[in-house]
């Protein structure tokens, strides 16, 4: 919106600092860091009248998590609302790559939230079926993906090699969805102990904070020999609205954890660092930045698939943060060396903007 009235009324002096992209995305981190803070605690309290018992916690699962009962969750409505108001405020709302991003972020986050309100109201941690859950969310992020390909074409880029782009045709469009859809419920499984995906999310946006910068620049992105996508730098104020959303979440997520994110914030913000990476072409690369997320999602998956065929388990218990608690570690040494491994991940990912 303010740039749109930069742009407007040609603004000068101070305020012309509003055409910077650098600015605004500084500008979004703190607008959206300062919301977060400040309906924090009265939505957290809203959220414990409202919601009574708080989640439901699994009685398989750690004997430790028990000691949560009571804790609110839908906590990630707190996120999305610093995001898209800083969003709105900074972005240039002309890109159909913002649009895409935010029909992604507010249309995951009301599936989520569909999820998590069943939880609560039915005191059980089922939630919605899993195959509606999939339909809807493939069904939002084709539309976000055909909008998506309307303006930087069906191209995959591949890291680690100087050739051409592999041309998918049509199939892109599937791979697009079935990336935001897949990265969308990685973090959604990652989100099981108090800030262990906030952080990383964190990490993730940071990472792509300067790549959709880079991509959106036709001559940084000639000299990296990256795709240049533009219109995509804008972006960066996204990336920067949930860095400064999460920070502000993770002030009271941080153990002990005076509210869960909830499938409300963790799926919403997976899909949307997924549609992030569609729109800059870096799809694989996401892979990598995001590799601690692709690892808790691949650990379900595994242990779902062994356990039916041979009736025995890989890991003692799945996600695989959860065999770590297993094996005696604390939480909050989970947590800490999962960030760590997400740094270590996200520094790699940058890597490969050089690697070509």
């Amino acid at each position: 919106m303010l740039y749109w009235l930069a742009q407007t009324l040609d603004f000068q002096g101070v305020f012309n600092l509003v055409r910077y992209l650098s600015f605004r995305t500084g500008a979004a981190i703190a607008t959206a860091l300062v919301i977060g803070l400040i309906i924090g605690p009265r939505f957290i309290g809203w959220l414990r009248v409202r919601q009574g018992k708080g989640q439901p916690i699994r009685e398989d699962g750690p004997q430790s998590h028990l000691t949560k009962r009571g804790t609110p969750t839908m906590g990630g409505l707190m996120i999305l609302t610093s995001m898209i108001a800083s969003v709105l405020l900074w972005m240039n709302l002309s890109s159909v790559y913002v649009w895409a991003c935010i029909f992604v972020t507010l249309g995951f986050g009301a599936i989520g939230f569909m999820d998590d309100y069943d939880k609560v109201t039915k005191a059980s941690h089922k939630g919605l079926s899993g195959k509606f859950r999939l339909l809807c969310e493939f069904a939002i992020a084709g539309f976000a993906a055909w909008l998506i390909v309307g303006h930087n074409g069906t191209a995959l880029y591949v890291p680690f090699w100087n050739g051409p782009a592999l041309n998918l045709g049509p199939f892109y469009y599937v791979f697009a969805a079935f990336v935001i859809v897949s990265f969308g419920n990685a973090v959604n499984l990652t989100d099981g102990l108090d800030g262990l995906a906030t952080m990383p999310v964190i990490i993730a946006s940071l990472a792509f904070m300067l790549i959709v910068y880079l991509v959106g620049r036709a001559d940084f992105a000639e000299y990296l020999g990256i795709p240049h996508v533009p219109g995509a730098g804008d972006l960066t104020i996204l990336c920067g609205a949930i860095v400064g959303a999460g920070l502000a979440f993770l002030w009271f997520n941080a153990p002990p954890a005076a509210v869960f994110m909830g499938d409300t914030g963790s799926l919403a913000l997976g899909g949307t660092i997924g549609v992030i990476a569609v729109s800059a072409h870096h799809e694989i690369v996401l892979a990598i930045i995001g590799g601690l997320f692709v690892v808790e999602a691949m650990s379900v998956i595994i242990q779902v698939f062994f356990y039916k065929r041979t009736g025995r388990r890989v890991f003692k218990m799945a996600p695989i943060h959860h065999h770590f608690e297993q094996l005696g570690w604390a939480e909050a040494t989970v947590v800490i060396r999962f960030w760590i491994i997400a740094f270590v991940l996200a520094l790699a990912g940058l890597a490969t903007l050089k690697l070509r």
